[in-house]
Formats: C-alpha cells, structure tokens, sequence
C-alpha cells in the first residue's frame, strides 16, 4: 500500500470515526478523574466484557436501522432464548444442543417479526412493539415466572472465562462477530442491497431487489444476535430470568445511533456501533464508579438517546442540502 493510499484510508478512517472516537476518550479521561478505579486493567476488561452483550446486540440491530426498520423485540428475545436454554440444560441436552435450538428459535424469532411486517406491510415499530409482549410472555409461562439455574461449564465458560487469565470470553466473541459482521454488511452484495433499501425503497424494487425477502433475513440476523446475547448474559448471570434483557433494546439502538447509524435507513456500519457500545458501557461504569443513583443513570441514558437522534437528524438535513 503505498503512502498515498494509506493516508487516504486512514483519513477516511477519521473521518468515519473520528468523532465518536473523540467522544469515547473524553469520558474515558472525565471517568479517570472521577474514580481512582476506572483505569484499572481490571475494571477495563470488566466493562468489556459487559460491554458485549449490549454490542452483539447492536450489531443486529445495525442491520435493521440499516433498512429503515425497527426491532423493539430483541430484549423479549434475549429473555426468551435465555429460558429455552435453561429449559434445554434441566432436561439433560448437552450444551451444544442447546446452543444450536437457541440459535434456531432466535432465528425464527427475527423471521417471525420479519415475515409479519413484511408480508401484511405493518410498520415494524408496531409488529415489534407487539412481539415484545409475545415473546417476553412465553418466557414467563414456560417457567411460570422462576429463573432457572444454569450450571453447565461451556456454557458458564463463554460468559465467564478468560482467556490466558486476561482476556475474557465474551470479549474475543463479539471482536469475532464484529469482523464477520462488518465483512457481511460492507463488502458483500447482501450489504449493498441493505443499503439501497434503507436509501430508498422504491428504487430498490425497481433494480430488482426482493424488499421484503431481504428484511425478513435481516430480521433473522437480528435474532441470532439477540440468541447470542442471550448465551453471554445467562453464563454471566448464572440463570435464565424471564425478566432479563429489560430495556436492551433502546441501549442496542442509541449504540448504534452514537456510532453513526441512520434512523431513516441507508448508512450504518457496525465498527461505528462497536465504538457506540463502548460510550455506553464507560458511561454506565463510570456512573456506576461515582455512586450515581439508578435512576439518575436512567436520566442520562435517557439523554444520551435524545442527543444521539439530534445528531442524526442533523446529519440527514446537510446530506439533504448539499
């Protein structure tokens, strides 16, 4: 690569990321202030691994803001999947067993959510809206309302272990998920057409894309990251709760939002929403660090989000005026 090209790439880089990435290090140095213990390797690497859940969650939902949908379900999913595992576990399947059907009932769970909208053209914000309630409902009757103990040592291993004592588990899972789903969305013909479509649907069905083929597979997409996320918090919570995963999904979307993703459709890339998932994980550690009541944390969530769609509204109306 010759030097040339390499500043390009690196300018390009910058500009891509250079504000979320300015944004990202001034917390880290405000929090550093704040807390003796927020530059600790150890704190660092817990707020990593935190950190994951929340991101492979928003790498899904990039996909879908990415079309100019909405996925409001994937937190009744994540419950949902974390039950269909402690379930499969009790019953005596093996933990690849069990991982697979709760891959596959994510999946279907996306589909589902995906092949409603599409097919009877209801906005996904209320096909969603009303899954989550489906979804979450189903994980509480399964289990009439009781979390289930989880035991199993490869499933505690992906939540808890670290590997060669420094790195943990979830940590090296969603850096791995991040390449195959940066890959995926930016370099393949599957991520153009996601492109094309969240620009301008219309025009997308006049160069012949299948509209609704494509959103009930990125729908898919986003189950599977919701069953994912749900393996990671139920190692790491020890237990399958029907109430878990309450409010992901607004922190899946403002991750994905900080880190550059359109609301309307048409951009988004999921090395943006990485560095998005990391604001909010410094953000909720370093609130946490300062003795920050839960509610006042809620306020600042709650503004972050209202900021992050400012940003974005903004950024439409220059693209609109040039």
């Amino acid at each position: 690569m010759g030097p040339q090209l390499k500043n390009f790439t690196n300018l390009k880089f910058v500009k891509s990321y250079g504000g979320v990435l300015a944004a990202l290090i001034a917390l880290m140095v405000l929090f550093s202030f704040l807390s003796p213990h927020f530059l600790q390797t150890n704190n660092i690497l817990t707020v990593l691994a935190q950190v994951s859940i929340i991101a492979i969650l928003a790498y899904g939902m990039t996909f879908v803001l990415m079309i100019g949908e909405i996925d409001l379900s994937v937190g009744a999913i994540v419950a949902l999947c974390g039950i269909v595992l402690g379930v499969m576990l009790s019953s005596g399947q093996g933990a690849v067993v069990s991982i697979i059907i709760v891959l596959l009932v994510g999946a279907l769970a996306g589909l589902f959510n995906g092949f409603i909208s599409a097919k009877f053209r209801i906005p996904t914000f209320i096909v969603t809206v009303a899954t989550m309630g489906i979804f979450r409902g189903v994980g509480y009757a399964i289990t009439d309302a009781r979390p289930i103990q989880i035991e199993d040592p490869i499933i505690l291993f992906l939540g808890n272990a670290k590997l060669f004592d420094v790195i943990p588990v979830p940590v090296v899972i969603v850096v791995m998920l991040l390449i195959v789903a940066h890959v995926l969305l930016s370099k393949t013909k599957f991520g153009r057409q996601a492109k094309i479509v969240g620009g301008n649907k219309v025009a997308a069905e006049y160069v012949g894309i299948n509209v609704r083929t494509l959103q009930m597979k990125i729908f898919m997409i986003t189950g599977i990251a919701a069953a994912i996320s749900s393996i990671l918090l139920t190692a790491r919570l020890y237990s399958a709760q029907p109430n878990a995963a309450g409010g992901y999904e607004l922190d899946a979307i403002a991750a994905a939002v900080l880190g550059g993703t359109s609301l309307s459709g048409g951009y988004g890339t999921v090395i943006g929403t990485f560095i998005g998932a990391l604001i909010m994980g410094v953000i909720n550690n370093g609130m946490n660090l300062v003795g920050m009541p839960y509610f006042y944390q809620q306020i600042v969530k709650g503004l972050i989000i209202i900021v992050a769609v400012y940003i974005d509204v903004r950024n439409k109306e220059r693209m609109l005026s040039k």
